[in-house]
């Protein structure tokens, strides 16, 4: 079910298999789980603790981490694409009458995102939503809600580690199943930004067409390289 990545348990069965999986669990976090979360997990104490937690899986979404499991000898069946698990749990839930609750990002962002999803999903139960602007220390207004309309699964997307730190302070306290911190993906749902082409997807090339259309993203491919050496060094 998992390979051992740098002390990491990265989940290593295919996508189906993990909505089953989690359907099972009181409570989960999943992880979307690419070299540059996992290397800066690795000299952050509060993130490796997150992300090796008995209730955290980290779905190996990253060519990266496909790589590096293969380096080890034990390879993960496939690249779980976070974006997709959170498309499939919406799904899920609206075929099962269940809700879900989205907070970050931009307002307009959140809120175009919200509209696109209940369009697509015309009988999902979004039970609420809010942008990523606020204390986190501060939001009794926004975990009432949430404790209130008590969804199933709640998507957070404020970036790494703040997404983490709502989702670590909270799980214990709010009455969600899954719990889940999804990046760029509002945006994505929203129309601002595209994922790549699905011969792109397929071919391993996703991470190529996110520097092509946001540039700043190139610095951050460092890490990837500094994670496989990471991992050469541990065999």
């Amino acid at each position: 079910m998992s390979v051992n990545i740098l002390g990491y348990e990265i989940y290593s069965n295919t996508k189906s298999e993990l909505l089953s999986d989690i359907s099972s669990m009181d409570k989960v976090n999943i992880i979307s789980g690419n070299p540059e979360v996992l290397y800066n997990g690795l000299s952050n104490k509060f993130l490796f603790a997150n992300f090796t937690n008995k209730n955290s899986i980290i779905i190996p979404d990253g060519v990266g981490v496909v790589l590096a499991s293969k380096l080890i000898g034990n390879p993960v069946k496939e690249k779980v694409a976070g974006i997709e698990v959170m498309e499939d749990i919406i799904r899920k839930c609206e075929v099962e009458n269940r809700g879900v609750y989205l907070v970050g990002t931009k307002q307009e962002i959140i809120e175009a995102c919200v509209q696109n999803i209940q369009k697509k999903y015309p009988r999902l139960i979004i039970s609420g939503f809010h942008n990523g602007f606020f204390d986190l220390d501060n939001c009794s207004d926004i975990i009432n809600d949430i404790k209130t309309s008590k969804p199933y699964a709640i998507f957070v997307a404020m970036g790494s580690p703040r997404q983490e730190k709502f989702i670590v302070k909270y799980m214990d306290e709010l009455p969600c199943t899954v719990y889940m911190g999804v990046g760029g993906s509002f945006d994505i749902f929203a129309g601002a930004l595209k994922r790549a082409p699905r011969w792109m997807i397929k071919l391993g090339l996703e991470w190529l067409y996110r520097v092509i259309k946001e540039p700043f993203r190139i610095k951050r491919l460092g890490a990837i390289p500094v994670f496989l050496i990471k991992v050469l060094r541990s065999k």
